[in-house]
């Protein structure tokens, strides 16, 4: 007979940790455990620097040592240098070392302390170039900070520019040449881009050396025709001003130019760029054989050209075009073989896809074709004539890593788990580091050795997950569903743990929407992620649909919204919001919407143009009309403001202000140098017109992302409040 004792004992202990169990999942998420404490950030992986013998990385510490470690076992090798040893030689007590880059022989390391941002990518600062072996240290700049240093390929100089102006230095001689003399504030800019450049064209440096050393070619910006718009900064009895050059669209751009300077010869020569002043050119780029490449786009770009340029006399010739019935998008980054040979990437075919390109421009073959096309290009490993490639294959919302032949044979799937991967490969290619994550589990990286062997887990994000076990989980799933018009769009949703079935729960739906975005991936979303867990726990049910105009499904899905950017991304929503109302579960009269930035543009239209089928929308730093926007963004989508003023006016929210009927809360930094506080403002202005009444929180100072100290915190507190009275 069995002890019944024991058995009571044993059901008392079990339902003791059972209970334990079931209260600990059901703990509640708070704002401040996401924002304030934080108790949900993710680890990820180390800055980890390939050496270039592949098998070797290196590493800045916490104190500001620089080491080596080997891939394989992790075991440090050797330290490059010393945190101690920089601030004897630098005469710093406790220097601010924020990145470093090394040079190709190992002999020097180019220092970055004492960082001040400008704009979203370019920084201020100062630079040193330790030398190895003598152990000696240069601080680079005679006269203040300085932006985008960077060692010449054969370690003898360092470029730089200060005060607009474009320097180098010798580091055997300390001798400093002044390559330009004419830049000055918010006029001539030699060798870093101007703001447009750097916001949309990705440029945080607008000069390359030669492959040998010798020569150095820059583009130089007059943007004295460029307007300039004023910020105002507050915090003292008068607030500050600062101006900057903002060209909106149909307004004058920089006019740019193409130079080179013989260091040793000490000569100039100017590249002919053509005759039309009113052009981009977003990339510059020496061959191996010291032959300078320049992309130029026109101004509507949708024609690209390659120029190549002679370094010594200046004189080029168009060595390939490309036309594009909408726009060009994928192919502004050109990867030169040994033998002048380059790969680029286009979407010509419908898809983004590698071409091999002879040494004089020609095409001599696609890699890749077709469906799906290439998500980003990983890496080119030409001794054994192998590109490697991110791609959405299995689905729009998920990544995978693959390797291809150059003559498109041996494709092979290199990631080894369904979500989102990606993979930075080591010099030479002897290792990659996979990287994945899923819509639910956060990131993991695996050291792999290029033939696919697991070497090791990096790291796991073990305490992450831990602490995500202590809680019952909304799981974010995917589906897809057919619009009115028979357009299938993609979504994910996340419901409630343990839904009543007899209940209808309000739907909070997030948007971006901006061409070739994608919000709908199958990957690790972080705060966002757990903000959303946060309402789901409140009785909301989150939910995303990528429309038309978005990423990862060919140009034609992509590049439909030409000319009429927003018309189709509203309609989208509006059919998303219908459909959800559709479900038994989702009451169609509760359903908000929020965004930010082109997600805020959007969120304003659903509120206006679209309020019919919402009840609330959030705006986080909206375009509220397209006019106040930049140059090389807007026209890309929408043409000069003359040609197509319809385009700009009829799918702007400012047109349709007296359509508001719900909820709505405007929110903008008023610092934001990228989408200016202006929209807000003339939003505001149409919104009083046509006495619409609304809530408005504005951040002082605050720039396009809203932070700083308690900011972020701030604006998610608002927002949940604004979220739980109205919706």
């Amino acid at each position: 007979m069995p002890d019944m004792k024991k058995i009571f004992l044993l059901l008392l202990f079990s339902a003791f940790f059972l209970g334990s169990d079931a209260i600990a999942q059901d703990k509640e998420i708070t704002l401040e455990s996401i924002l304030l404490k934080p108790e949900f950030s993710s680890a990820g992986l180390p800055d980890y620097r390939s050496m270039p013998d592949g098998i070797h990385y290196s590493f800045l510490e916490d104190d500001n040592s620089i080491n080596v470690y080997e891939y394989e076992t992790g075991k440090p090798v050797k330290t490059l240098l010393d945190e101690k040893e920089f601030a004897r030689l630098s005469g710093i007590e406790k220097p601010d070392i924020r990145d470093y880059n090394i040079s190709g022989d190992e002999s020097k390391i180019l220092i970055t302390t004492d960082v001040e941002r400008l704009y979203r990518k370019s920084i201020v600062s100062n630079y040193y170039v330790y030398d190895v072996k003598a152990n000696t240290l240069m601080l680079v700049t005679k006269n203040g900070k300085a932006r985008a240093a960077e060692i010449s390929p054969d370690g003898s100089y360092v470029a730089y520019v200060a005060d607009n102006n474009l320097f180098v230095r010798s580091l055997k001689s300390g001798d400093e040449i002044r390559v330009t003399k004419d830049g000055e504030q918010n006029k001539i800019i030699n060798g870093v881009p101007d703001w447009v450049y750097e916001e949309e064209l990705g440029l945080t440096k607008a000069f390359e050396w030669s492959r040998d050393g010798k020569k150095i070619a820059w583009i130089r910006f007059d943007e004295s025709g460029v307007k300039e718009y004023n910020l105002t900064y507050y915090g003292g009895l008068y607030p500050n001003e600062s101006k900057y050059k903002y060209p909106k669209a149909g307004e004058c751009n920089s006019v740019v130019s193409v130079h080179v300077f013989d260091i040793k010869e000490g000569k100039y020569v100017k590249a002919d760029i053509g005759a039309d002043p009113d052009i981009y050119i977003p990339r510059i780029q020496f061959t191996p054989q010291n032959v300078l490449s320049i992309i130029r786009l026109n101004r509507l770009q949708n024609r690209e050209d390659i120029l190549f340029a002679d370094a010594v006399t200046g004189a080029t010739k168009t060595a390939y075009t490309e036309e594009a019935k909408y726009y060009i998008r994928e192919s502004l980054d050109l990867t030169f073989l040994k033998d002048g040979s380059f790969i680029r990437i286009s979407d010509k075919d419908g898809y983004a896809n590698a071409y091999i390109h002879s040494a004089d421009g020609k095409v001599v073959s696609q890699i890749t074709k077709g469906a799906p096309g290439i998500a980003d290009l990983k890496g080119v490993d030409e001794d054994n004539r192998t590109i490697y490639f991110a791609a959405f294959e299995s689905a729009p919302y998920n990544r995978d890593i693959f390797s291809i032949k150059f003559d498109g044979s041996d494709r092979k799937k290199l990631s080894v788990k369904e979500g989102f991967n990606n993979a930075l490969f080591t010099s030479k290619f002897k290792y990659y580091i996979l990287s994945n994550s899923d819509a639910n589990t956060p990131s993991a990286q695996t050291l792999y050795d290029i033939s696919g062997r697991e070497v090791k887990v990096l790291n796991e994000n073990k305490k992450l997950k831990e602490k995500l076990a202590d809680y019952t989980l909304a799981k974010k799933e995917f589906f897809t569903f057919k619009t009115s018009d028979g357009v299938e769009l993609y979504g994910w949703m996340m419901k409630p743990v343990n839904m009543d079935g007899t209940k209808k729960y309000p739907l909070l739906m997030y948007v971006y929407g901006g061409p070739g975005s994608q919000m709908v991936l199958n990957a690790w979303g972080g705060n966002d992620y757990m903000w959303y867990q946060m309402l789901c726990q409140k009785g909301y049910v989150i939910a995303c649909v990528d429309g038309r105009g978005t990423g990862a499904r060919g140009s034609e899905f992509e590049k439909q919204i030409y000319r009429q950017m927003g018309k189709l991304e509203l309609n989208d929503q509006i059919e998303a919001a219908k459909y959800f109302g559709g479900l038994n579960y989702i009451d169609k009269d509760r359903i908000g919407i929020w965004g930010w930035s082109f997600g805020g543009y959007m969120s304003s239209l659903c509120i206006t143009a679209g309020s019919d089928y919402f009840k609330f929308a959030i705006a986080v730093a909206p375009v509220t009309s397209f006019r106040f926007y930049d140059n090389i963004y807007t026209e890309r989508f929408l043409g000069l403001p003359k040609d197509n003023p319809s385009g700009y006016d009829d799918n702007a929210p400012l047109t349709y202000a007296e359509k508001l009927k719900g909820k709505f809360l405007i929110v903008h930094g008023s610092g934001d140098d990228n989408v200016h506080y202006q929209n807000t403002m003339e939003f505001v202005n149409e919104l009083i017109k046509a006495n619409k009444q609304f809530e408005m929180q504005i951040y002082p100072n605050r720039n396009h992302s809203i932070v700083g100290g308690n900011t972020r915190y701030h604006l998610f507190k608002r927002m949940t409040d604004f979220i739980q009275n109205n919706l």
